[in-house]
């Protein structure tokens, strides 16, 4: 199973990614082992979804960089008070 996520730092910046095990890519953001996440600090897990291909899932992520998919992530996320 693959997965699509969202984490968000302590900043308040945003990344979306896909991987097979979130919770050890968390602890690599977590861990300044990311390039673009080092610029931030304390990640944590605000959106999943799982995929039964690793296909799926990066139609999915790509979906959710655009802009259509951005609006609809930041829309869940202020409804759910993340």
């Amino acid at each position: 199973m693959f997965s699509v996520y969202l984490i968000v730092s302590k900043e308040g910046l945003k990344y979306i990614g896909y991987t097979e095990n979130v919770q050890k890519r968390l602890q690599q953001h977590n861990s300044k082992m990311s390039f673009w996440t080092k610029r931030g600090s304390d990640w944590r897990l605000k959106f999943e979804e799982k995929y039964k291909t690793r296909t799926e899932a990066i139609k999915r992520e790509r979906w959710l960089k655009s802009g259509v998919g951005r609006e609809f992530l930041y829309k869940l996320l202020a409804s759910s008070g993340s």
